[in-house]
């Protein structure tokens, strides 16, 4: 046993089966394809977040803003704070609608709608067990570790 394998621990876990053991007539192509399309969500799912950053950071921004604005007042500089607070505070973000709006058409026109896409997959493929691929690798993983080098 090497240092490391001592200080950590191994990760060949060769007694573990697969925490998501396959339907009958599940196979390799369709568990392929499945993970495809989870791998798909996740990316959706990466995107809503940066979506829902976007509007926070926007939110922060529109405050900050704000703030800025009542500073220029208290200096003195009244007609410019007006200004800037007539031409940027609470403006659209894309014409006609504010982030939140866009989050919520995102939540409604897509992303709920590809989760409900991959939930009926997963339901009619492989009995609604999600990460059927993904636990197939944990498995092969921590029985054999990578693959021989050629």
């Amino acid at each position: 046993m090497g240092e490391l394998e001592a200080r950590f621990g191994t990760a060949r876990h060769p007694e573990r089966d697969s925490a998501r053991p396959r339907t009958a007539g599940l196979d390799d192509p369709t568990v392929s394809a499945l993970g495809e399309l989870s791998a798909a969500l996740e990316v959706v799912e990466e995107a809503r977040g940066q979506l829902y950053g976007f509007h926070r950071k926007s939110g922060e921004a529109d405050l900050a803003l704000q703030g800025a604005v009542r500073s220029l007042r208290a200096a003195g500089h009244r007609e410019l704070a007006d200004e800037i607070d007539r031409v940027l505070v609470g403006r659209d973000t894309i014409a006609g609608r504010w982030t939140f709006q866009l989050v919520e058409d995102y939540d409604a026109g897509y992303w709920s709608v590809f989760r409900e896409v991959e939930r009926v997959a997963r339901e009619q493929l492989a009995a609604g067990v999600p990460h059927v691929f993904e636990a197939e690798m944990k498995r092969e993983e921590q029985r054999s570790g990578t693959a021989p080098a050629d």
